[in-house]
């Protein structure tokens, strides 16, 4: 395999730093931002930042009390969102980087990310939004007619939800895929088992298969992927901490299998193994790629470039059309033939409209 961006070689090897030179220091520096991975960089640096140089140490320091910040702004918002919600009998499963914060996983230490994602039945979505908007949050006044249409008749969530004084964002959802995806999920079993959050009574979080599954489906139909390789770290944490328990492993693929997510729980293996050497049953790594995809070696090609960090020292030949390819390719699993074809015309010819015209569609 070629050489690795050095944000992925330190954060594979965090004793490496130590033989940094101040030009390396500063394209780590650089790396780890436009990955988002800085504060992630400064949890595993931490034990040595008093003997790292001071420049460089005075960025990972600012990083780690960002994200000391963010922990507590994001338990207050859970609890914003737990008094606006459970009254009504509603018990909201809180997704991603929310979920590893406040069930105080590993994958959160030093995990940056910029909304809460909640998960309800489609059938409470309505007393949801409701009850959202009466606790402060709204939608963007930009938002479209056709946007709002787009989100709530072929996607699996409503538009972004804005809060009127704290300006955080949140995403309902009521699945995990598009209805009109490729990958159909099996949504009823999302909702069978499920973990409480310690001290929020009544919010959520989805047991550690399904929350994997979970991350890995988020992953592997994104098509863009400014923070893919911080979303692959999320899944190295997750499986070398749920995997200190055997029935995990047991369970992993069989719960693929019942939700419809086989495919993306086989990428997940596959590229967590190659590029960040996380320990993988041999046995469960065969069983998942069962359903590897025909154009393997293509995708291969596609994520060992997409997934590195979006800067010049990190782009290789094609990489540019690797992260076209998986965009495109993102768009294609989310819809069908003639809504994408629809969608994409009607964003194309709005991009042509000038912005005031635009505004009025």
């Amino acid at each position: 395999m070629t050489t690795l961006p050095l944000v992925l070689q330190i954060l594979r090897a965090p004793h490496d730093a130590a033989r940094l030179s101040a030009a390396d220091w500063d394209l780590l520096i650089r790396q780890s931002r436009r990955a988002n991975l800085i504060a992630r960089l400064a949890t595993a640096l931490a034990p040595q930042l008093d003997a790292l140089p001071p420049a460089p140490a005075r960025h990972l320091a600012s990083a780690l009390k960002i994200a000391q910040r963010q922990r507590l702004a994001t338990r207050w918002e859970a609890e914003c969102i737990r008094r606006a919600l459970v009254p009504l009998g509603i018990e909201p499963i809180l997704l991603k980087g929310a979920a590893y914060l406040l069930r105080d996983l590993p994958a959160a230490r030093g995990r940056l990310f910029g909304d809460v994602d909640l998960l309800v039945p489609k059938s409470q979505m309505a007393a949801a939004e409701a009850g959202l908007m009466v606790a402060g949050w709204a939608f963007d006044a930009s938002l479209s007619a056709y946007d709002s249409r787009y989100y709530r008749e072929w996607m699996h969530e409503i538009p972004p939800l804005y809060h009127q004084q704290r300006d955080t964002a949140l995403d309902l959802h009521h699945s995990i895929l598009p209805p009109t995806a490729r990958v159909q999920v099996n949504t009823a079993a999302l909702f069978d088992d499920l973990l409480d959050v310690p001290d929020l009574p009544g919010l959520k979080v989805l047991a550690p298969t399904t929350m994997f599954l979970h991350s890995a489906a988020h992953l592997f139909h994104e098509g863009e992927l400014d923070n893919g390789l911080r979303d692959l770290f999320d899944l190295d944490a997750l499986l070398r901490d749920f995997g200190q328990d055997a029935d995990f492993w047991t369970a992993l693929v069989p719960r693929a299998r019942a939700l419809g997510l086989t495919r993306p729980l086989h990428h997940a293996l596959r590229y967590v193994t190659q590029l960040l050497d996380t320990p993988v049953p041999a046995p469960v790594l065969q069983a998942a790629a069962a359903d590897a995809p025909a154009a393997q070696g293509l995708l291969d090609a596609c994520y060992h470039r997409a997934l590195m960090p979006v800067h010049a020292s990190c782009d290789k030949r094609f990489t540019a059309a690797a992260r076209a390819a998986l965009y495109v390719r993102s768009h294609w699993l989310r819809m069908p033939a003639h809504l994408l074809t629809r969608h994409l015309a009607r964003k194309a010819w709005l991009r042509l409209q000038p912005p005031a015209e635009a505004l009025k569609v």
